[in-house]
């Protein structure tokens, strides 16, 4: 069985303060769970360092929610992966969709910071997803297909040792709206199938695939408990340590 990944995506929120209250809530809330699931939080860049700190020794990993792919230099306003692994960090979110469709992010760029991720040695986790209107016109597959062929381009079996896939459907992104459990293991179903074609079994089975799309405690068990459901990426309920613990618990729940 592959080992759940619960990762708290905090996004463009928090302040220094509260954002130290969380990591430490989440420090006392989960010491135990961190041995049964890999548990995960990811805050705003001027945040990292005071995050690292309050979660030291506690079995909680911080990771960025996004990286340049270039090294050290005149870069002005990005972030050098270097600096990341300087500070302790061990992963990085790429592709976000609010990246993607917000910010102008293509299969590209995306994929040249996955390879320059995977090369520092650093846990890659490349998002993939559709928009409603792809859903509606039945082209989500495609949709997939696409993104994982972009953003995994020269990326070798080796690599993808520590490169995770997040599927978020875009249309369940801070809606409210979530995939059905049966939507949610169809998409990580094929993901899984792209996977073995491109690569291979043993990859396709290692590989773990996150499900991202407002994820929250009512429903994370059922969401979990999908055979292809390999952990949350979780946004707004990544923000409150009382929302966010009964998510990794259910991950707990689930483990064998």
């Amino acid at each position: 069985m592959r080992r759940y990944l619960i990762a708290g995506n905090w996004k463009m929120n928090t302040t220094r303060q509260d954002g130290v209250a969380l990591a430490k809530s989440l420090v006392e809330g989960a010491a135990a769970a961190t041995k049964k699931v890999d548990v995960l939080v990811c805050p705003p860049f001027p945040y990292l360092i005071p995050v690292l700190d309050a979660v030291k020794d506690s079995g909680i990993a911080v990771g960025a929610q996004n990286a340049y792919f270039e090294a050290p230099g005149a870069f002005t306003g990005e972030v050098a992966l270097d600096m990341l692994v300087d500070l302790g960090c061990k992963s990085v979110i790429l592709g976000h969709s609010e990246r993607r469709h917000v910010l102008g992010e293509t299969d590209a760029i995306i994929n040249k910071k996955v390879i320059a991720t995977r090369k520092k040695g650093l846990q890659a986790i490349l998002c993939v997803g559709e928009l409603l209107e792809e859903r509606k016109a039945e082209k989500t597959e495609a949709v997939l297909d696409e993104q994982m062929a972009g953003g995994l381009k020269d990326v070798t079996a080796e690599m993808m040792a520590d490169v995770v896939i997040a599927y978020e459907p875009v249309w369940a992104i801070g809606t409210g709206l979530t995939a059905s459990p049966e939507q949610a293991e169809s998409a990580h179903a094929h993901l899984r199938k792209w996977l073995e074609t491109r690569y291979t079994p043993d990859v396709a089975k290692a590989t773990r695939i996150l499900y991202g799309g407002s994820v929250k405690a009512n429903n994370a068990e059922t969401l979990l408990s999908q055979a292809n459901v390999d952990g949350a990426l979780v946004g707004g309920a990544s923000l409150k340590a009382a929302d966010f613990l009964p998510i990794i618990e259910a991950g707990v729940k689930l483990s064998k």
